[in-house]
């Protein structure tokens, strides 16, 4: 048994009674129902920093070198957003995708991957950036799920005002405006925390002499992914389509960015020892 395979259950299960209750809220206002769905998120939140704690112990230093550290910590960063947006109205429902997405990414983290070894790990001249670039990318691609949530929600509820299907639904949701708002602010944070980490990954390339992974499929799907988030960055800026195309070409982005994620099996810069 893996140490902290308890602590790692005991987190699922919480999560998953977390979820019940807010989603309880979600299909009919209910304050406590989410007062006890916020509570138990936070016990969830206390079951990743334990965890967290265990597994830094165990490695002896803070792990995230792996794909299975990298998205335990992609979950815990989303915990942290959907309790602080929590606190704010009208957002129950993003609350709740937020979560949703991390408690799928908790259950096939456990189901897929093994905190096992990786030969990043054996990084010597470029650790420090190594560090850094892993950190940016968790950090830019937790903004851009909460950018593809609220343009997924903006889609819901255009596609219900155009309808003309009122109900408790829609009056519980911010107005399209404000979602439109909400997902460029996500846009502005994520996008360019993803375009450092991949600077410094190229840097980390260019500083091993590793002159050929700059033509690897991870790298250039990599660049690609960012050329759609410019692309809607320098169109919004410009007011040059509707929020409605604007939502759709954050999803475009998104689900090519977890193409990208996927494609790592593939990449021969995830199996890079610098050596």
């Amino acid at each position: 048994m893996l140490p902290g395979s308890g602590v790692y259950d005991a987190l699922i299960y919480t999560y998953a009674l977390s979820l019940l209750f807010v989603f309880s809220d979600c299909i009919r206002r209910n304050t406590s129902a989410k007062r006890i769905g916020t509570g138990l998120l936070v016990v969830v939140l206390v079951f990743q920093l334990v965890f967290m704690g265990i597994r830094t112990w165990v490695e002896g230093h803070l792990p995230f070198l792996i794909t299975y550290d990298f998205l335990f910590l992609f979950a815990f960063i989303l915990v942290i957003i959907s309790l602080i947006m929590s606190r704010y109205q009208r957002l129950e429902f993003t609350v709740f995708l937020l979560n949703l997405i991390g408690f799928s990414v908790i259950v096939l983290n456990k189901l897929w991957f093994q905190p096992v070894d990786n030969p990043l790990a054996n990084w010597q001249t470029v650790h420090g950036l190594l560090i850094l670039h892993i950190a940016l990318a968790n950090l830019g691609f937790a903004a851009l799920t909460v950018a593809a949530v609220f343009s997924l929600m903006y889609l819901f509820l255009h596609h219900r005002l155009k309808a003309k299907k009122w109900t408790e639904t829609t009056r519980r949701l911010p107005s399209l405006e404000v979602l439109d708002r909400y997902t460029h602010t996500a846009m502005l944070i994520g996008a360019p925390l993803l375009a450092v980490s991949v600077l410094i990954a190229v840097i980390s390339i260019i500083a091993e002499g590793r002159w050929g992974l700059l033509l690897d499929l991870k790298v250039l799907a990599t660049a690609a992914s960012m050329c759609i988030y410019v692309i809607y960055l320098i169109s919004k800026r410009s007011n040059q389509h509707s929020g409605l195309v604007m939502a759709r070409w954050a999803l475009v982005g998104y689900a090519f960015l977890i193409m990208n994620f996927l494609a790592n099996s593939w990449s021969a810069f995830h199996q890079w020892t610098g050596e």
